[in-house]
Order: structure tokens, then C-alpha cells, then sequence
């Protein structure tokens, strides 16, 4: 069973402040965490430690394209790691913060939490990068649209309830550790089953299918037997 002191010990960790300007320093050490990961293997886990004034905004001066570019494809690995990905969500998550929070696999916070979107140009003008699209598929546009297109804040029961978080806890590490250690989903099919779940919302029945069905194959050759129904 994972303790509160195995968690502390566990690598990789990163931490994202909110507040941190995109630069391709915080791009190198998302890259260094996704390798990191990598390294440790498919029965690993990833710690995202985020935080950062909820009115941070993504600033455009000095920015240029390739670099929300490369940012966005650093986010893209932590998606598609082979190891869990957990985030631990202290206080006020803006900004990048927000932006790692949606790539993660379980989330948690603390009753302060209170997401908010990054801002382009200023305050009431969300920055119109990937967190976007992950919310529709995640959430659903009717339940984000206040927080995206207006800037309202979603503090953590609002977020618990629209399954940006899947837990609220005074005591994060301790929150973390029962949580891995009832969660059975680790190992190699986590990216499997977590890349199916990606891929449903923009992927017809048909072509899914084949997908689906090479997973399931993947499973009936390690010897896991489903009863034919």
C-alpha cells in the first residue's frame, strides 16, 4: 500500500506555478518531466504539483506561435504518458497550472481550489489555446461556457462536480496515497484505456471499433479470460 511517505518519495514530480510566464525554460522542464516518466516506466506515477494566481494570464508580449506550439506539444506528452499522471491542486490554479491540470489522470485539491482559464489580452479574454478543446470533451461546452467565455472562476465543489477534480481534501499527500492505493488502473493499459477515452468523443463507431477491439486482444493474449456473454 502506498504511504504519505512513499508519495513524497515518488518520482518524477513537477511543479507548475500559474503565475510563470510560457517560456521555453517551463517547456523544458514539462519535457524533462514527461522523460523522466518514460524512464520510470508504465506502472509509475507522475506528480503534478500546481498552484498560481487565478488571474494569471498567458501574456502575449515576447510570445511567439512556435513557442505556444512547443508548449502545447510538451502538454500533449504528460497526456500520453504511459505512467499514471496524478495532479495535486493547492489554492488558486490559473494560467499554465490550468492548462497541466486537463492532461492529467486523477486530480485532487484543496477546498480553496479555484480554477480559472488563462487570459490572452487581458482579464475577460480566455486564451484560445488546447484547455479549450479539453474541456468541451471533458466537461461539455454548456457546462464551461460561463468559465470559458467570461472568465468566471470554478471553485473546487463546482469543480468536483463537473469532474475537473476527483477528490477535495485538507491533507493532499495523504488524499493521493489512499487514492493510488484503491485505484487498480495502473500499469501499461492505463495509456491504452486513457487514449480510447480520448479519441471517443472525435472518432465515428466504426473506426473506433478496430481500436477497441485490438485492446481487447491485446488483453485475451495475457491471459485475462472474459466470459463470452
Amino acid at each position: 500500500m502506498t504511504t504519505t511517505d512513499d508519495l513524497t518519495a515518488v518520482r518524477p514530480q513537477l511543479r507548475i506555478d500559474g503565475a510563470e510566464p510560457l517560456s521555453r525554460e517551463l517547456i523544458a522542464r514539462v519535457q524533462a518531466f514527461a522523460d523522466q516518466a518514460e524512464e520510470a516506466g508504465p506502472d509509475s506515477v507522475a506528480v503534478l504539483r500546481l498552484t498560481g494566481d487565478a488571474l494569471a494570464g498567458m501574456p502575449v508580449d515576447g510570445v511567439s506561435i512556435a513557442l505556444v506550439n512547443k508548449w502545447e506539444r510538451a502538454l500533449r506528452r504528460i497526456e500520453r504518458l504511459s505512467a499514471t499522471t496524478v495532479a495535486v491542486v493547492d489554492g488558486e490554479c490559473g494560467g499554465t497550472a490550468l492548462e497541466a491540470l486537463l492532461t492529467t489522470d486523477l486530480r485532487l485539491g484543496t477546498p480553496g481550489v479555484r480554477l480559472r482559464l488563462p487570459s490572452g489580452a487581458g482579464p475577460g479574454s480566455a486564451w484560445p489555446g488546447m484547455a479549450l478543446y479539453r474541456l468541451a470533451n471533458q466537461v461539455g461546452v454548456a457546462r464551461v461556457r460561463r468559465a470559458a467565455l467570461f472568465d468566471a472562476p470554478v471553485g473546487a465543489v463546482d469543480a468536483l462536480e463537473l469532474g475537473l477534480l476527483d477528490e477535495i481534501a485538507d491533507d493532499l499527500d495523504s488524499a493521493v496515497a489512499v487514492a493510488l492505493a484503491v485505484t487498480p488502473a495502473r500499469g501499461a493499459d492505463v495509456a491504452v484505456r486513457r487514449q480510447l477515452l480520448l479519441e471517443a468523443t472525435t472518432t465515428t463507431f466504426e473506426d473506433a471499433l478496430g481500436r477497441h477491439l485490438a485492446a481487447c486482444d491485446r488483453v485475451l493474449r495475457r491471459g485475462v479470460h472474459v466470459s463470452e456473454r
